[in-house]
This record gives structure tokens, sequence and C-alpha cells, in this order.
């Protein structure tokens, strides 16, 4: 059981870590990505150093590239936005590796347990102790081994729903990069990419 306790408090305080970083990550980035957005409508190289001035955030780093290009067409600024978006999305959000171990170790430990239960009951009745005083004490064995395969499991599932969760994370922030990235380049075409003709005529 001291095991199984060790690796709930891990799966607990590494989820509470994580849960942080992605808290911390979206308000940081909510308004980098509204300034970034607002300041690109009138002047792309104020929104690029915006941008570039938060590089320690993935988001800004993704920004700042396409709008670092001097006068791209269109077909160039959307292989930089395409580029910058598989760059920050190689590892995004970190590794849960630990919570897939977890997931498997947790229910062989309990089974371990369960196993070792049995084994001291099974040791009790081949000794004749499972008359008078002694049937508690096989009872409490009994008791111990169904704990100890139920806490595994429960450790289990209390580390895959927190996989689960962090994958759902990961998923929605790439789709958070595609739509925002397709904003960048709307805003790049309504603003900045028009024909030379065009712009001679509005003069």
């Amino acid at each position: 059981m001291f095991p199984l306790l060790i690796l709930s408090v891990i799966t607990l305080a590494y989820a509470m870590q994580r849960g942080w970083f992605w808290l911390r990550l979206v308000i940081e980035e909510r308004q980098v990505v509204q300034d970034v957005l607002r300041v690109a409508q009138y002047d792309l190289s104020k929104a690029e150093k915006i941008a570039r001035g938060n590089k320690d955030l993935a988001i800004a780093r993704f920004l700042s590239a396409p709008l670092k290009l001097n006068n791209p067409t269109q077909e160039s600024f959307h292989l930089a936005v395409k580029a910058a978006a598989d760059q920050e999305l190689v590892d995004i959000g970190g590794s849960d590796k630990l919570l897939e171990s977890i997931i498997i170790i947790a229910p062989l430990l309990g089974i371990l347990g369960t196993a070792g239960s049995l084994i001291t009951t099974f040791m009790t009745f081949r000794n004749g102790g499972a008359e008078g005083s002694n049937s508690s004490a096989v009872a409490d064995s009994i008791l111990q081994a169904l704990i100890s395969s139920a806490a595994g499991i429960g450790v289990a599932i209390l580390a895959f729903a927190f996989f689960q969760l962090f994958v759902i994370l990961r998923v929605r922030r790439v789709n958070y990069f595609s739509t925002l990235g397709n904003r960048l380049e709307l805003i790049y075409l309504h603003f900045w990419d028009q024909p030379v003709e065009d712009a001679k005529i509005s003069e």
C-alpha cells in the first residue's frame, strides 16, 4: 500500500503542476495575442516587436515568425505561419510519460499487494489457523488483498483521467494555433496584401 500511496501523491502533485502550467499559459498568452492582432492591423513592425518581446511564450514566437518577413507574398506569409506552427507544436504542453508510467505501474502494484495478502492467507489455512481467534486474521488478510487491488486500480484511473485531460488540452491548443494563424493571415490579406493598382485607386 505504501508504494501506491506514493504514486497517488506523485500523480496529484504532477497534475497540479501541469494544471498551473496550462492556466498560467492561457492567462499570459491571451493579452499578447490580443495586442499583436490589434496592432498588426496598422503596423506590422510594431506587432512583431510585441511578439518578439514575449519570446518565452510559444504563441509569441509563432506570431513573430511571419510578421518579421519583409513584404512577403500571400504564399510566403502562409508558409511562414505553417512552418512556425509546426515548429512550436512539436512538444506542445510537455510530455506526460510520467502519467503513462503510473497508469501501467499502479495496477501491477495492486496485484502484487493482493498476491502477497493471499499468500499470507493460504499460509494461515495451511497451518490450520483458520479456526478460532485466527479467523479474524484470515479475514483481515483477504480484506487487505481486496483493498490493494482497488487502490491500484483507483490510482491508475486517477492518472488516466488527468492524462486524458492534458491530451484534450494539447488538441485544443493545436486547434487554437490553427485558428490564430488563419486570423493573422486574414489580417495580412485585408490590410497589407493589396495590389499596386488597388492602392493607386484608393489614393
